[in-house]
């Protein structure tokens, strides 16, 4: 169902179209018509209004309409037509495009050698970027319009984004964060004739007024701490200057880069993925009864209360049964105890990466029909069009960040409150 903001944007633009004279209407529509009557109507319509462009077009460039008289001293002029079909939103339309004498007619609907209409590359990229594969694609359009169009073609349309893309990727960003989470997005890319396992890993700021933005996105094979010294550094270069608080989920090599880029930085594990990989270590009869016993522990209120609980779940049967579950949250515990300087309002945003897993299930509901990418570009194009078919900001809840962002100011001071950080 559409949104409200969709459908007052489809309104507006409903609302700016020029009305057609019914008068002319009424020299189409006489009856009843077939539904293929009126798409055969549209099209011819379509024909004859780019043609009229195109010849008003020529009349602008010779300096004279058709059937006038030539301005004295002029020598170019008329010069027949050429067809060509063009291939629109709506299916393949024949045109004649018309021609002057001396060839220096450059049309600007239709240029030359363009064969496709305004609107028509528009409709394969959105379709792309709703998951659809080339394969798809390719039948949607000749089903519905009856157009052939090749792989390599369809590959060449949704190329053109790649220059938005890298746009957007060196876009400069905002100069403090308050908190930013980072999380990985598992895909099968082929790579020197082998398909690998990748990551493709993104990065969700939150501004200080609430609002969300992905900041950027990157793929790689193996995670480490060269990697993400690259996005740290990326990131700074593009004018970020602080991140208050950075939530992940036991990324490797994380910890260290970013204390070398943002040694101000928190760093705080992700304590619902903790509790899943906790219960990993359970039969399914058993995790509802572990997940109760570990809560004491990430609802304490302070990290010394939290140790304490730890040390008595160690003691009590659920730890003798499950050591490596006290040895996984004692590994992490420098990561886990930064949440608990706050009060439950900053508590609740911070200590689970779910608005960046949220935007990851969208993404993944639009890549799951694909068995692999031919290539990280290729990759990056649909990541980066479905992001911007979803929206890149998640949203944001004003109520519970106001009674954050007060947190956050008494906290920080200076460094949440100065703009030019």
């Amino acid at each position: 169902m559409p949104s409200r903001k969709t459908t007052k944007a489809a309104l507006a633009a409903a609302a700016r179209m020029p009305s057609i004279p019914k008068e002319l209407i009424d020299q189409f529509v006489t009856g009843p018509m077939s539904a293929e009557a009126v798409q055969d109507i549209s099209m011819a319509f379509k024909k004859a209004l780019i043609e009229r462009v195109l010849g008003a077009e020529l009349s602008h460039h010779l300096g004279y309409r058709s059937g006038e008289t030539k301005p004295e001293g002029g020598i170019n002029h008329r010069n027949g037509a050429t067809a060509k079909t063009v291939l629109t939103d709506t299916g393949p339309v024949r045109v004649d495009v018309p021609r002057d004498r001396d060839s220096s007619f450059e049309p600007l609907l239709i240029p030359k050698h363009e064969r496709r209409f305004t609107g028509f590359d528009d409709k394969i990229v959105a379709m792309y970027a709703r998951g659809m594969t080339v394969r798809e694609i390719q039948g949607f359009l000749s089903e519905q319009y009856g157009t052939e169009v090749s792989p390599e073609f369809i590959s060449s349309v949704t190329d053109t984004v790649m220059a938005e893309v890298t746009a957007w990727q060196a876009r400069p960003l905002e100069p403090m964060y308050p908190v930013v989470f980072f999380d990985a997005l598992r895909v099968k890319i082929r790579e020197d004739a082998v398909v690998r396992n990748k990551a493709i890993y993104l990065a969700l700021g939150v501004l200080p007024d609430g609002h969300r933005e992905v900041l950027g996105l990157w793929i790689e094979s193996t995670e480490g701490a060269k990697f993400w010294l690259k996005v740290f550094n990326d990131l700074k270069t593009r004018g970020v200057g602080d991140i208050l608080i950075a939530v992940t989920d036991g990324l490797k090599g994380i910890g260290e880069a970013l204390g070398t880029v943002f040694a101000s930085t928190t760093l705080q594990t992700c304590i619902v993925h903790l509790i899943r990989n906790s219960l990993d270590y359970a039969s399914w009869k058993d995790r509802k009864l572990l997940a109760a016993a570990l809560k004491p522990i990430y609802t304490a209120p302070s990290a010394e209360a939290a140790a304490q609980a730890l040390d008595e779940f160690e003691a009590s049967l659920w730890g003798q049964r499950f050591p490596t579950v006290v040895a996984s949250w004692r590994r992490a515990w420098d990561r886990v105890i930064p949440f608990f300087a706050f009060p439950p309002a900053v508590r609740k945003l911070i200590y689970t990466t779910n608005a960046i897993e949220s935007l990851h299930s969208q993404l993944r509901k639009i890549i799951k029909t694909r068995g692999h990418f031919p290539s990280d570009d290729a990759a990056t194009k649909l990541i980066w069009l479905a992001l911007r078919n979803i929206g890149h900001d998640s949203g944001r809840s004003v109520r519970e960040w106001r009674d954050a962002m007060n947190q956050f100011a008494i906290a920080y001071g200076d460094r949440f409150t100065r703009m030019d950080a």
